[in-house]
C-alpha cells in the first residue's frame, strides 16, 4: 500500500513535470516558444534540411532578408538603429542520443519536452539545448517590434558538432557586422572570448627490414607494455601534464637501445589524436646474452613512477617475453622480421625528439594554454602496393609490402603564425630522418583580443543585472568563432550562453532561469551597441 505522504510526493514530482504548453509555458516565452517549435522538427548533424527550411519560412513570413547556401546554412538580415549590425551566431544541429530503452527515431520524430523543476529536459533523448537555444534566442530578437535594437545578421550554422562544417564553408562576403555574439557556451556567467585553431599532422616512416634468416626466436622477443595512465582530452587538459604513454614508450625504448641493444619489430598506441594516450606497447627483439632487460626496465619504471607520482600515480610499465604460441596470436607480428638498426633509430628519433606538449603559454590570459600538440596515435601501417611494371604494358604488376610507421598528432594554437611555426618544425624533422608529414582538418583559432569594446559593454551589463563579475576566459579547443574570426578582419566576438548541463547525453538539462538572464545579457547589450 502507498503511504499518502509517498502519494503527495508522487503527485508534486509530477506537477512538477509537466509537458510545456501554452498554459505553462516559461520565461521568457517568446524564447521557449521557438525553443518548443524547434524541438518538433528532427535536426541531429546531417539531418538539418527541415529545420534550415524552417528558418527561411521563418524570414519569408515576415519579410526578413536572408540567404540560404547549399548546405543549409541560413542567414537573416533585419534593419535597426543606426548603421552598425550585430552578429548573433549559432549551430542549428544538435547531437542525437537516447536512453537504451527509448524507442524514438530522432532522424524522423521530434522531441517530447518536460519540465522538471526549474529544467527543462526531453524524455528520453538529449535536449539539444545546444545549440537550440541560440537558435531560439535570435528568432525571438528577430520576432521582437523593438525600435532600440541595431541591426542583426543572425548566422544559422549546420553541422557543428561533426566538424564545424557549416561554419568552415559558409560564404560571409555580404556580412557587415564585426561585433558577433555566439550563444553556444554551457556555463552562464562566463564569457569565453578566445579559442584555439587546429590541425592534425601525420607523420610516417618508412621502415626497411632484416631481409633474411627466420622470424625472431620467442626467448629473445619481449613485449614492452606501457599502460595505468589518466589520460585525458589534449586540448582542455593538456595543461595537467600527465603523461603521455607514447612519449613514454620512445624513453623506453631509447634506453634499451643504448644499455642492452633492440631492434623494434611493432609499435602502437593510442586510439584518438586529440586524447592523451594511456597506453602503448612496442615489440622489440634483443641479443641481450646477460638477461639484463629486467633491471633496465625496473630502473626505468622506478624514475618514471617517481616523476608522475601526482598525475598519474598508476604508471605500470611491464616487460614480458613473448612465447611462440602468443606471438603467432598478434596480427601477422609473428611474420615480421626485426627493422633495421637505422629503421630502429629513426623511430626512436620520432618518439623522443619529436615536439609534444604544452608550447607556449598566453601572455595575454593567465593559465592560458596558447599552443601545444598531442601524439595522438601511434601505428604500423601494412598494405600491399603495386611496384611499377618494368616489362609489356599489359602484364600484371608485382605487388609488395609497403611498411611504415605512423605517428598522428593534434596540433593547437590561438595564434595562427605559432600554428604555422610547429606544421613546419614537424615537416623539417621529418625530413631530416627521411620521413614525411601530412595535415588535414585544419581549422583556424580565434586570438584574444586585448581591446575587446564588445566585451567590455557586456561585461559592463551583466554587472549591472548581476551585481557581480563574468569569468573571462579562454579555451584551448576549437569553437566556430575561430572561422568567423578567420573570415571577418577584426571581427570583436563573445561566446555566452545559459547553463546546460550533460550535453551529448540523454540526461541533458537546461536551467530555465538561466535562459531568462542570459537573454536578458543579449537584448540589452543589443540596446547598448544600438547607441
Amino acid at each position: 500500500m502507498v503511504s499518502k505522504q509517498n502519494m503527495e510526493e508522487q503527485n508534486r514530482m509530477k506537477n512538477n513535470m509537466n509537458d510545456i504548453n501554452d498554459l505553462n509555458m516559461p520565461k521568457p516565452k517568446e524564447v521557449f516558444g521557438f525553443f518548443k517549435e524547434i524541438a518538433a522538427i528532427p535536426h541531429g548533424s546531417k539531418n538539418t534540411a527541415a529545420i534550415s527550411d524552417y528558418l527561411v519560412d521563418f524570414a519569408v513570413k515576415r519579410g526578413l532578408n536572408y540567404r540560404q547556401d547549399e548546405l543549409g546554412n541560413v542567414i537573416i538580415f533585419k534593419a535597426g538603429k543606426g548603421d552598425a549590425p550585430v552578429i548573433l551566431q549559432g549551430h542549428m544541429d544538435m547531437v542525437c542520443e537516447k536512453e537504451p530503452d527509448c524507442n524514438k527515431d530522432m532522424s524522423r520524430e521530434g522531441l517530447d519536452l518536460y519540465i522538471d523543476g526549474e529544467e527543462l529536459k526531453a524524455r528520453g533523448t538529449t535536449l539539444g539545448g545546444d545549440d537550440g537555444i541560440a537558435v531560439a534566442m535570435a528568432l525571438a530578437i528577430l520576432d521582437r517590434d523593438d525600435n532600440d535594437l541595431p541591426p542583426i545578421e543572425a548566422i544559422f550554422t549546420v553541422d557543428e558538432e561533426i566538424g564545424m562544417l557549416g561554419a568552415a564553408a559558409i560564404d560571409v562576403s555580404d556580412i557587415k557586422g564585426r561585433r558577433m555574439i555566439n550563444i553556444d557556451s554551457e556555463e552562464e556567467g562566463v564569457f569565453t572570448v578566445s579559442c584555439a585553431g587546429g590541425v592534425v599532422a601525420k607523420a610516417s616512416m618508412a621502415v626497411g627490414r632484416d631481409t633474411v634468416g627466420q622470424p625472431p626466436e620467442a626467448n629473445n622477443t619481449y613485449s614492452i607494455k606501457v599502460s595505468g595512465l589518466i589520460g585525458g582530452h589534449s586540448g582542455i587538459e593538456i595543461h595537467k601534464n600527465r603523461a603521455n604513454a607514447i612519449v613514454l614508450l620512445g624513453r623506453i625504448l631509447q634506453r634499451l637501445r643504448d644499455d642492452i641493444g633492440i631492434r623494434i619489430i611493432s609499435l602502437r598506441g593510442g586510439s584518438k589524436d586529440n586524447a592523451i594516450p594511456v597506453e602503448a606497447e612496442a615489440v622489440i627483439v634483443t641479443d641481450d646474452q646477460a638477461g639484463l632487460i629486467d633491471g633496465v626496465i625496473d630502473r626505468i619504471r622506478e624514475d618514471i613512477r617517481e616523476e608522475y607520482r601526482t598525475t598519474d600515480p598508476d604508471i605500470d610499465i611491464l616487460c614480458q617475453p613473448i612465447g611462440s604460441a602468443a606471438f603467432s596470436d598478434r596480427e601477422g607480428i609473428a611474420e615480421l622480421q626485426p627493422m633495421t638498426e637505422d629503421s630502429t633509430d629513426k623511430l626512436i628519433y620520432m618518439l623522443t625528439c619529436l615536439p609534444n606538449g604544452i608550447q607556449r603559454m598566453s601572455p595575454d590570459v593567465e593559465g592560458l594554454v596558447q599552443t601545444s600538440l598531442n601524439m595522438g596515435i601511434l601505428k604500423n601501417i601494412r598494405e600491399n602496393a603495386p611496384v611499377a611494371d618494368k616489362g609489356d604494358s599489359g602484364r600484371d604488376c608485382e605487388v609488395s609490402a609497403r611498411d611504415s610507421i605512423e605517428l598522428t598528432f593534434c596540433v593547437r594554437s590561438s595564434v595562427a603564425s605559432e600554428k604555422d611555426m610547429l606544421k613546419r618544425r614537424l615537416k623539417d624533422m621529418m625530413h631530416a630522418i627521411g620521413g614525411g608529414i601530412e595535415f588535414e582538418g585544419d581549422y583556424p583559432g580565434w586570438q584574444y583580443r586585448v581591446d575587446s569594446p564588445l566585451r567590455d559593454t557586456m561585461k559592463e551589463v551583466y554587472i549591472s543585472q548581476h551585481k557581480e563579475e563574468p569569468v573571462i576566459e579562454a579555451v584551448h579547443a576549437g569553437v566556430e568563432c575561430g572561422f568567423f574570426a578567420d573570415k571577418l578582419p577584426g571581427l570583436d566576438c563573445v561566446s555566452i550562453g545559459p547553463k546546460l548541463s550533460e550535453i551529448h547525453t540523454f540526461r541533458e538539462s537546461m536551467n530555465i532561469p538561466s535562459v531568462e538572464r542570459t537573454y536578458r545579457l543579449v537584448l540589452e547589450t543589443l540596446r547598448r551597441l544600438a547607441g
